[in-house]
């Protein structure tokens, strides 16, 4: 990692370091300088923990017809589909760069032939994976490719404050643009700034908003939160996927039991023993997302219990530890013997389906800044997210990213740009108070603005976190910053924006479930707030 005390003037500024930001950061290399911030680790990127894999058609059996259908259907009717279609039809080329940058893929047994399972919502088996721990892997064979270029530059435990624009600089621009932005050193807290030709947010998702996620503590919506405050439109921001199978133990904090457990024949049970799901729906446990989250949500409220239960008996001993020996290896160390017991499991907050409101390259609405991944709306997901979609998305954007911001020709502006100014802010006294508000926000969230909605309960979420935004500027702007002040000031943008999201949506549509509106409207509209 490199020392940063000064100021820093480059080509590119990629915000996040996951795979979509290392992706694009490796084809941007070939041409010109990058700089890549990491608030934390880059080790500690949302994508390093994707269990499940990345959906692509590469079996005779398959098709991108199939695979694009099935996405539709999982959308509810919000995919685009010219962008569905775009993703597809570009997944095998992503996964041959992957191979030819040592991505090992799990073959099947005896074959020369990649293993492909199947997940919630497909119709064919086409998730291509490495193990149980693809995310890893991936990140792995990109780290260290990004090593050896000499025109990246890492910087890790850099916490990006705020973009710098054109419209709070120089209001006369007649088009606002992105220069850049205020960075935080959070080894020292020192601030310095980043001037570049272009910027590309992709800093993941914000499952931290809510009190129970499979995502770790760095999903805070920074990205998100700082593109709303320079001016970008979000969207469809009701749409958090709850994933169905976290593993519910207080000592396994967050780890997610990959769906493609269910796909190799794992059943959901009650706390009777019961198949419950095939009273939801025809696919029982491979049913999508939204409804095996809506499903268990249910049963768990008829029961008063905690948590339900994924029986893989069915699977068998061996197929199991060859095909997900990290999940194993978790139950293993928790007295869990897959073989007799059953794995006790709970939905919790998994990917958002909105963001930042981008077009089919990555645009955002204001000049030089694009967003890929978790953080951008593309219109792939629609409503509901389906399975394994997500790598496939970043590393498809990332590539098309690559090619329309250096295509667009922006150059750095030759403008001096103001430095930080702290103004009269002193010392925070007390830390207390963050650390309260930080866990009143995600309980709010997932009380009021959870599995199940209803109008009252999004109301008073919409109430008290409009007090808890104002209480935090106040602080903002009299305490110096850090970076929990920084998290827990962008969490309650992004459950401000949610919220306002959620009410604006007068119908029950994929993960959006509102008691009083249990029915779906004829005409589908994204939820769009800017």
């Amino acid at each position: 990692m490199k020392k940063v005390d000064h100021d820093i003037t480059t080509d590119t500024l990629i915000i996040g370091g996951g795979v979509a930001g290392l992706t694009a950061a490796l084809k941007i290399a070939e041409r010109q300088k990058v700089v890549l911030l990491s608030k934390g680790s880059l080790k500690n990127a949302n994508s390093y923990y994707a269990q499940g894999g990345i959906a692509t058609v590469l079996s005779d059996e398959d098709s991108f017809e199939k695979h694009i259908c099935d996405t539709l259907t999982a959308g509810a009717g919000l995919c685009k589909k010219e962008v569905v279609e775009l993703i597809v039809k570009g997944g095998p080329k992503a996964i041959n760069e992957l191979i030819n940058l040592g991505v090992a893929f799990t073959m099947e047994q005896n074959s020369d032939f990649y293993h492909l399972t199947k997940e919630g919502g497909h119709s064919e088996r086409r998730v291509i994976h490495s193990d149980d721990v693809t995310g890893k892997v991936i990140m792995e064979a990109l780290l260290s490719r990004v090593k050896e270029s000499k025109n990246i530059t890492v910087l890790e435990n850099q916490f990006a404050i705020d973009l710098m624009t054109s419209d709070k600089n120089f209001p006369d621009f007649t088009v606002n643009r992105c220069l850049g932005a205020y960075v935080l050193n959070t080894l020292n807290d020192s601030i310095y700034k980043i001037k570049a030709a272009r910027t590309i947010v992709a800093t993941g998702g914000h499952g931290k908003v809510y009190l129970y996620t499979s995502n770790p503590d760095s999903a805070t919506g920074d990205g998100l939160a700082m593109a709303w405050r320079a001016g970008c439109k979000v969207a469809n921001l009701e749409f958090m996927q709850f994933h169905p199978t976290c593993l519910f133990h207080p000592d396994a904090k967050t780890f997610l039991i990959s769906e493609a457990v269910r796909g190799e024949g794992g059943i959901l049970r009650n706390s009777k023993g019961e198949d419950f799901t095939k009273n939801y729906h025809e696919m029982g446990s491979l049913a999508p997302r939204d409804i095996v989250a809506r499903a268990i949500d249910s049963e768990l409220k008829k029961s008063g219990e905690h948590f339900i239960y994924l029986d893989v008996k069915e699977v068998g001993l061996e197929k199991f530890k060859q095909y997900f020996p990290n999940i194993y290896q978790k139950c293993q160390l928790h007295g869990i013997d897959i073989s007799h017991d059953l794995i006790p499991v709970v939905p919790a907050a998994h990917y958002s389906c909105g963001g930042i409101v981008v077009d089919q390259k990555g645009r955002t609405g204001i000049g030089g800044l694009y967003a890929i991944g978790e953080v951008a709306c593309t219109g792939v997901h629609g409503a509901n997210r389906l399975a394994s979609n997500s790598l496939l998305e970043a590393l498809v954007f990332a590539d098309r990213v690559s090619e329309v911001s250096l295509a667009d020709g922006l150059e750095l502006t030759a403008i001096d740009l103001p430095d930080w100014d702290p103004g009269k802010a002193v010392p925070p006294d007390e830390q207390v108070v963050l650390m309260h508000t930080w866990d009143e926000l995600r309980r709010l969230m997932w009380n009021y603005v959870g599995i199940v909605r209803t109008d009252k309960r999004l109301r008073r979420a919409y109430s008290r976190i409009q007090s808890i935004r104002s209480e935090l500027e106040d602080y903002y702007w009299n305490y110096q910053i850090n970076e929990k002040l920084l998290e827990v000031r962008n969490l309650a943008e992004v459950a401000y924006l949610t919220v306002k999201c959620a009410m604006k949506r007068k119908e029950s549509r994929g993960i959006h479930y509102n008691l009083d509106f249990p029915f779906k409207l004829e005409v589908s509209k994204d939820t769009i707030v800017g």
